[in-house]
This record gives structure tokens, C-alpha cells and sequence, in this order.
């Protein structure tokens, strides 16, 4: 290849990443859009976010799916939801967004996915991407060239959420749109559907000049001001695709994915099953069983939910790092629908965010801890601590790392499926136990990580 050799380390488990010109370039976007066009048997939605590199990636993966025989529709700048939509509303054979999403702006990647919604993820087509993109190996070009057109997916995404709820006349709010792609059709949205909405960070000119994309507790801090100061009924921060959303209630208070989740099943037309990561609280699973609906803990990370909320019928999913999952809409978690179900709420019962918010119980719980640790060791680790744990007499769950569970609460510590790196979190019915399993994991973690594994 003329550009950059392409490393397997920008594989990843739910996407390819990296940082522009340094780890990808358009000879890898060619390289993987030849690679997807032989996967695919069809046209292919593209779409990008706001990223400088995001056009220059667009061109270059088109010119490899095209070479490689299939259509291309693109879709220009939209939210990743916004492209998933595009794939199932053109009924094309698979999608790719040209995305980094919360990361800083000199990087962009790919998120791709199949005609049946499926994530193009680690044990689900990744494997062969790479293998095809590092080695060249998709074969000669397809004698005929596919085409390329453009279409106004923005124009269909906005009708498609527009037509799906009443009018929130009333309903006041204030959005983040972490100058990302929500800046292109969140504000068309809120305005037919009657919602008093105030817009920071709304320029979407690729430099994230307001705050990095990533809706953090401290980049969030002047939507929780403006929430506050402005009497609002809720705030919500999207991240640079908008396929997470963050929600900040009336007394400027931050809620994690977990507890938005179990505020919007207030919002679901009819019970059913609803799916949750292992760091979610158990006031999640309390509160979902007490209005009427089944359960299930599952794997932490979008192939993993967004395939099960599919696989089951699931009405809703869910994830601690807030990403929301939508039966209706084929199990996709899409940020900005979830704002208008958080608005639906509002307006159906007349009162502020807090107030549902305060229904919920409330567990003392550790915020993800992050450890260092080598990707060559650290599920070897994460084993060697599950057996600590064994052998104190806990009960263990390992669906995704350890979960341990005590008279008074449990520990998770898992290894991250995209970083050299074990996370742990905790939780407890008092302040005192979870201390005594915070300092249990810590102690574990050190042990294993620092032992000759």
C-alpha cells in the first residue's frame, strides 16, 4: 500500500480506531472499504461525524467499496444512530460510519454493520476485516465498478423520530451537543416537536472548540449551571456521534446510564424483557421488577447488548456508560431518541426529572476504577483474582470478568475489551461495606498485576 501499513492494533472490538495520519489514512479507509465489499452483497449506507479527516476517510472507503463492486449511498454528516436508521430505511446490505465518537479530534475510525443490524465486532466479522485489510487479500477489483449517490438521510432521520411522538409543548430543556453531529438534527427536532431547547456547544466545525466530545462530569459542568440557573426541567449531553446520551436532572445531577435506564421504563408502551451490563446497579433490576418487567444481567459493550436486546425482543437495554438500546428501534441506541422519551416523561407527568429520579433507591457504589495492565496478562489476572474471591467463600459470577457478590453488596472487576486495562467497581447497602469491598479488590488487583503471572 502507498500510505500508512495498517497495524492490527486499530482493529478493535467494535470498531477500527486511530489517530488520522498517524495510525489510519486513505489507503486504510480504501483498504477496509474493498474488505467490507467483499463481506456485503448490496449497496452500503456511508455516513460520517464532524471530524476535518471525516470527508477525505469518506471518499477514499467509498473508492474501495465501489471497487469491490458495490453502490454506495452517502449520507454525508449525521449521528451514528442517524446511519443505522439509513441502513435499515435504504434496506441496504450493511453501513459504515466514519466516526471516532467521544475520542479527541485528530482521531476517526469506522464503525461498520451488516443489512441485519448486526456490529461488524470481535467473533463477528472483525477477525476477517483485518485479515483481508493487512494483507491485501479481497482480491482483484470487481469488473464492475460500483456507483455512488448522494441522499439526504438527515431529511428521512428527522421525520422518522419527529413522527414517533406528540407534541412537548411545556417541556423546557437544555442540550450539550459536544459540537458533534447532533448539532445538524437535534435542533430541527426539538423545534417541530414544541420543546424549549437550550443549545450549548453547538457548532459542529470538527474543532470541538467548546469541550473534547466526550460528555465527562467536568465538560458537562456549564450544561448543569444552565439546567439550574435556567429552573429546566432536565438537561441531556450528547457525545460526538450522539449514540450516548448524558442526562442532568433539575438540581444539576448527573445520572449515570443505569439510572436513566430505570427512568425511561416509565416511557415503554409495553413490559417485557430489559437488559442490563454487569456494572448497573441493583436498584435498576429492583425497580424494573416492580413495574412488571423481566430481567437480565449480560456482557458490558455495544455488540454484546445491542445482539442480545435483538436475539431476546427485548423492549429496552442498557449500559452504565449510557448507552440506551430501543426494542422499537430494532434494539439501536440512539441518544437523541432517548432525550425525547426523557421528554416524554416530563411532559406525560408534569414534573421535573428529580422527581423521578429520587423514586429510585440509592446504594452507595464506586465509580469505574481503572488499573493499568498489559492485554497479555490481563485476563490471566482477572482469573487469578476470581479464584481469590472463591476461595473467600463469595459467590461468583463470570459472564464478563468476576462478579462477586457479599451479604451487603457485590465487586466487579473485569478486563476492558479495547484497552490494556482492569476496571472495577462496587457496590454495597452502606457506606462501611463498600469500603471493605473496595479495599478488597484493590488489594487483589494489585496482587495479580504486579505478581508473575
Amino acid at each position: 500500500m502507498g500510505g500508512l501499513k495498517p497495524s492490527p492494533t486499530i482493529f478493535r472490538a467494535y470498531d477500527v480506531r486511530g489517530v488520522y495520519e498517524k495510525d489510519i489514512d486513505e489507503e486504510i479507509a480504501y483498504g477496509i472499504g474493498r474488505a467490507f465489499g467483499v463481506m456485503v452483497s448490496g449497496n452500503v449506507i456511508v455516513g460520517r461525524d464532524v471530524r476535518r479527516s471525516g470527508e477525505k476517510l469518506v471518499n477514499a472507503l467509498a473508492d474501495g467499496l465501489t471497487d469491490s463492486g458495490v453502490d454506495v449511498l452517502i449520507g454525508g454528516i449525521c449521528t451514528t444512530p442517524a446511519c443505522y436508521f439509513g441502513g435499515r430505511f435504504f434496506k441496504t446490505a450493511g453501513g459504515v460510519m466514519v466516526t471516532a465518537s467521544h475520542n479527541p479530534p485528530e482521531w476517526n475510525g469506522f464503525k461498520m454493520f451488516l443489512a441485519d443490524g448486526e456490529t461488524v465486532s470481535q467473533g463477528a466479522g472483525m477477525e476477517k476485516i483485518r485479515e483481508m485489510v493487512i494483507n491485501q487479500s479481497y482480491g482483484p477489483r470487481s469488473p464492475t465498478k460500483g456507483r455512488v449517490e448522494k441522499v439526504d438521510l438527515n431529511h428521512y432521520y428527522v421525520n422518522h423520530l419527529v413522527k414517533k411522538f406528540p407534541s412537548f409543548e411545556g417541556v423546557k430543556m437544555a442540550a450539550d451537543m459536544s459540537d458533534g453531529s447532533a448539532c445538524l438534527v437535534y435542533p430541527r427536532i426539538a423545534d417541530q416537536l414544541k420543546i424549549k431547547a437550550i443549545l450549548l456547544n453547538d457548532n459542529p466545525d470538527g474543532y470541538f472548540r467548546g469541550h473534547s466530545p466526550e460528555p465527562t462530569e467536568e465538560n458537562i459542568s456549564a450544561l448543569k449551571k444552565t439546567v439550574v440557573e435556567q429552573g429546566l426541567d432536565f438537561g441531556v449531553a450528547f457525545d460526538g456521534d450522539a449514540d450516548r446520551a448524558v442526562f442532568v436532572d433539575d438540581k444539576g445531577r448527573t445520572l449515570e446510564g443505569d439510572i436513566a435506564l430505570a427512568v425511561l421504563l416509565k416511557a415503554l408502551d409495553r413490559k417485557g424483557l430489559v437488559i442490563y451490563d454487569v456494572n448497573s446497579s441493583t436498584a435498576l433490576k429492583e425497580v424494573a421488577e416492580r413495574h412488571g418487567f423481566q430481567t437480565l444481567e449480560w456482557k458490558v459493550g455495544r455488540a454484546f447488548i445491542h445482539r442480545k436486546v435483538r436475539e431476546l425482543g427485548a423492549v429496552i437495554g442498557g449500559e452504565k456508560s449510557n448507552h440506551l438500546y430501543f426494542g422499537e428501534l430494532a434494539g439501536d441506541d440512539d441518544a437523541i431518541y432517548a432525550s425525547l422519551k426523557m421528554a416524554q416523561i416530563i411532559y406525560s407527568s408534569k414534573k421535573p426529572l428529580s422527581k423521578h429520579v429520587d423514586e429510585i433507591p440509592k446504594y452507595p457504589t464506586t465509580p469505574i476504577m481503572v488499573f493499568d495492565c498489559p492485554d497479555e496478562t490481563k485476563f490471566e489476572a482477572v482469573e487469578k483474582i476470581a479464584e481469590e474471591l472463591e476461595a473467600l467463600g463469595m459467590k461468583v459470577s463470570r459472564l464478563d470478568g468476576v462478579k462477586a457478590y457479599s451479604e451487603n453488596g457485590w465487586i466487579l472487576v473485569r478486563a476492558s475489551n479495547t484497552m490494556p486495562q482492569i476496571k472495577m467497581s462496587a457496590e454495597a447497602r452502606d457506606v462501611e461495606s463498600l469500603k471493605k469491598l473496595k479495599e478488597l479488590g484493590e488489594r487483589l488487583i494489585k496482587q495479580a498485576t504486579t505478581s508473575r503471572l
